[in-house]
């Protein structure tokens, strides 16, 4: 899908292109290719003069080659953009190429951004830059505009972490935690320390990209300060992660605790058990000696004497374990 995006009276306005034609009817500041064809692909590199990378989303590139700046003056940058899906929760790479300095392209003041896949973010700001006016005023400002409502995106996600875990919390906390609620516990658990490990990383990529931008000049004042406001906002979000992390592992070592105590009383019953029959054993295998004069043999109580000796063998000492409340 290859769409583009003009400015009129302040507001982004999206135009759909279905031919190489239709390029040449605008004039955009952004032009967004997502799981592009060979023939958008073509028709970019006809009209913009510029050529879209082989490599341009692949996520095993080498870090240095992710923010860097070609010999003919255009920008790239290769970030990765979250999606929080319920199911699936996934980072996304997005590769962004802008020419700023070179006005021989036609390709000059357009940001191009090339990805597999639909990402929230970019619906997010499409839709704020359609109703706001004045919120998009060039390409950089919608590369920058892009980083922070990705950083504001991660920080709704934090707090959905956060909600989630309350639920996780008073369930563990609430003591009646079995095996079956244990192991809901845990996978619940797991899914967060996930998605807040892919948010803190997607964090440290945005912060890496914004501070390209910065050190590359290619903002104005302005611009720079909102930069450097996306940076402040990204370090709280860091402190906000490492809460979260500490949060997850107490509520995991507090679950495998629980775990621990229900086979500890499964053993408990075991041992008792084993203690308690112990005295009945004995009195069986002093009745099961062969020795010539034993007195009870040769009386007609002798068996059911032996028996009641064993039982209540058995039962004085479950009463001394249940008086003592080791059977609770």
């Amino acid at each position: 899908m290859l769409n583009i995006f003009t400015l009129a009276n302040g507001r982004l306005v999206q135009q759909e292109i279905e031919a190489l034609e239709d390029l040449s009817h605008f004039k955009p500041i952004w032009v967004d290719l997502q799981s592009p064809t060979l023939d958008e692909k073509r028709w970019v590199k006809q009209h913009y003069g510029l050529s879209i990378p082989e490599d341009a989303m692949d996520e095993d590139i080498e870090e240095s080659a992710r923010f860097y700046e070609e010999d003919n003056g255009e920008l790239h940058i290769r970030s990765d953009f979250l999606i929080d899906d319920e199911e699936d929760s996934r980072s996304v790479r997005v590769a962004f190429i802008l020419n700023l300095i070179n006005p021989d392209l036609r390709s000059k003041g357009v940001l191009f951004s090339i990805h597999e896949e639909d990402i929230p973010v970019f619906r997010l700001l499409r839709l704020r830059a359609r109703r706001a006016t004045g919120l998009i005023e060039d390409a950089r400002e919608v590369l920058l505009r892009l980083f922070d409502t990705d950083a504001e995106y991660s920080a709704d996600t934090l707090e959905g972490i956060y909600d989630d875990l309350e639920k996780v919390s008073s369930q563990v906390l609430s003591g009646n935690v079995t095996d079956a609620r244990a192991s809901e516990v845990l996978s619940a658990i797991a899914r967060q320390e996930d998605l807040n490990g892919r948010i803190r990383r997607n964090v440290m990529d945005t912060r890496r990209a914004v501070s390209f931008m910065m050190r590359s000049k290619m903002l104005n004042a302005e611009q720079f300060e909102d930069a450097r406001q996306i940076l402040r906002d990204i370090d709280s979000l860091d402190s906000h992660t490492a809460f979260l992390f500490d949060k997850i592992n107490f509520l995991m070592d507090a679950t495998v605790g629980f775990i621990n105590i229900n086979q500890n009383k499964i053993i408990k019953m075991f041992s008792v058990a084993s203690v308690a029959l112990l005295p009945p054993t004995l009195i069986a295998s002093v009745y099961g000696m062969n020795f010539q004069y034993m007195p009870e043999l040769s009386q007609k109580w002798g068996y059911p004497y032996a028996l009641a000796l064993m039982v209540a063998s058995a039962l004085v000492p479950m009463w001394y374990f249940r008086k003592r409340g080791w059977l609770k």
